[in-house]
């Protein structure tokens, strides 16, 4: 038996709701309740026998509407996913005192511990270790590096990723006091949805099933066997050559740690430029290290199909007119991310979707019935997890707390994990144009950065952008050794409005690579190689 609430009309008195109460106990119904006032009946009923009950109230002179199944568990907050954007949501909403259940279909924690942020972070380390043991940038050391066992650093990272998860997401669950349900998810209607045949409702539900690596349209490519930058963290050898689809952050940071492993790596791109949303200036450093590294970077490439020989994968392209193939070990997609979505049946909430199937939220990220919300990667935002949790918390305060908060994503820092890094916040130069600002720029070559000086590593570049006519800084962006760690920095001067004189007024240790924002600050209007160490 399952519980059915049975929508009637007609009931105008407690005989009514009698007589209904009758005619469902003479059906089989048990623990049955009947309310004129609401035009509902509410029983257990056999699923064999609910058509028939209707057809005995119609005959009743009643009118029954419609018979939806009851939810089995009732909570205030359901969230789908269980990921950087979810817990974040979980835990606030635990504040409020609210009933939460977690969804998850997976492997709770969502992208960025298990196969996103942790496990590439520290491989990439294990890469930049072994790279400059055999690329020592002083003269006197006798540094040197066997092949790399990438099977035993798979193995260790998965135990990094293991640790992570234990302690930062599953152990939070009974510390916080939520509902963890292993199983799919889909909606029934807004206010329930159905998992592993179970029907579970609540007042307010949070959508958070993060985004899948995108497959691009490439004739033969689904008869070949490439990996993605799930599956290529899993292997357990080093290929000779790798080649790859797709030259963003992903592109760049997973081809530069194979090629420090000792791959051969080849990196495509459809557009005529690396890194083309940032300024030229910061394409142009990064084309310029990943060169001179010895990573091949084919741009400006129309794919025209893709065929496996063996184990070679032959990638037939075609560069300005002139036709090529390249060959590879191993492939890597690496074009972007879709959402998690599809599984979902959106529809049935009301829950409308964009071009990329993409679930489309206000600024209270509320998505297009009210009551359901989305946040971090399946709305397609900025895609990074300290973005995710931030959405997160916020979808619990407004549709928990009973808020209206808005999201306030105008100055987020964003960091490619390459080496040099690239980082950056704010307006590019061009973006800064659009918005109506009179620009004034300052672009201050990595050679000019003590750090980088004494490090020899000197490929990079600091560039600041600034309205023209207050000075304050609109947009910070850096191709340096440890970007990532100088960009928050830049991310309190923009986020605060902070002016190139604040800048150029407060004192930056020495010998430090955030020493570059200052000496950035100062080239607007005077030649920092004419001034003595630490002058400002």
């Amino acid at each position: 038996m399952k519980t059915y609430t049975m929508h009637i009309k007609g009931m105008t008195c407690p005989s009514c709701a009698k007589h209904i109460a009758s005619i469902l106990e003479q059906m089989g119904a048990k623990h049955i309740h009947v309310s004129f006032r609401r035009g509902e009946a509410v029983c257990k009923l056999s699923p064999t026998h609910i058509e028939a009950a209707k057809q005995a109230i119609a005959a009743a002179g009643y009118e029954p509407i419609e018979a939806v199944e009851k939810a089995e568990e009732t909570y205030d907050y359901i969230i789908i996913g269980s990921g950087a954007a979810a817990f974040a949501s979980a835990i606030e909403a635990r504040k409020y005192g609210a009933k939460v259940a977690m969804i998850e279909r997976g492997t709770v924690g969502g992208t960025c511990v298990n196969i996103g942020c942790v496990p590439s972070k520290t491989l990439l380390r294990a890469g930049e270790i072994n790279f400059l043991a055999k690329n020592p940038p002083f003269a006197g050391l006798h540094t040197s590096a066997g092949d790399v066992n990438l099977a035993a650093l798979i193995e260790q990272k998965n135990e990094l990723v293991q640790y992570l998860r234990q302690t930062k997401y599953v152990n939070l669950i009974d510390e916080y006091g939520f509902t963890l349900i292993q199983g799919e998810a889909a909606f029934v209607d807004e206010n329930t949805v159905e998992v592993n045949g179970k029907k579970l409702s609540a007042g307010r539900f949070l959508i958070a099933t993060g985004a899948s690596s995108a497959i691009p349209n490439i004739p033969g490519l689904a008869d070949v066997d490439y990996v993605t930058s799930t599956t290529l963290l899993e292997r357990k050898e080093v290929p000779k050559r790798l080649a790859v689809i797709g030259s963003g952050y992903i592109g760049i940071e997973l081809g530069q740690l194979f090629h420090r492993f000792g791959s051969d790596v080849t990196l495509m791109q459809r557009s005529q430029r690396l890194l083309k949303t940032y300024d030229r200036e910061i394409s142009e450093a990064m084309t310029e290290a990943l060169t001179n590294q010895g990573i091949r970077l084919l741009t400006g490439v129309s794919f025209e199909r893709i065929e496996q020989d063996g184990n070679v994968k032959k990638i037939y392209i075609e560069i300005d007119g002139k036709k090529q193939v390249v060959e590879a070990d191993e492939l890597l997609i690496a074009t972007g991310r879709t959402p998690n979505a599809k599984a979902l049946r959106l529809e049935a909430a009301g829950v409308k979707t964009g071009s990329r199937g993409e679930i489309i939220v206000n600024d209270y990220l509320q998505t297009t019935n009210s009551h359901i919300y989305a946040a971090g990667d399946v709305t397609l935002g900025p895609q990074f997890v300290y973005v995710a949790a931030y959405e997160g918390m916020i979808a619990a305060t407004n549709a928990i707390g009973g808020q209206k908060k808005k999201i306030q994503l105008d100055t987020i820092p964003a960091v490619t994990f390459s080496s040099p890094a690239v980082a950056t916040v704010g307006l590019t130069e061009q973006q800064a144009k659009e918005s109506g600002y009179e620009v004034k720029t300052s672009v201050l070559p990595l050679e000019a950065v003590p750090r980088a000086i004494v490090n020899h590593e000197t490929t990079g570049v600091f560039k600041l952008v600034a309205d023209a006519k207050t000075g304050k800084l609109l947009g910070a962006h850096v191709v340096a050794e440890h970007a990532g760690e100088v960009i928050y920095t830049a991310t309190l001067a923009v986020k605060f409005g902070l002016t190139i004189d604040d800048l150029r007024e407060t004192l930056a240790p020495y010998v430090t690579m955030a020493e570059g924002l200052k000496l950035a600050a100062l080239t607007f209007d005077q030649d920092v190689g004419k001034l003595s160490c630490c002058a400002g």
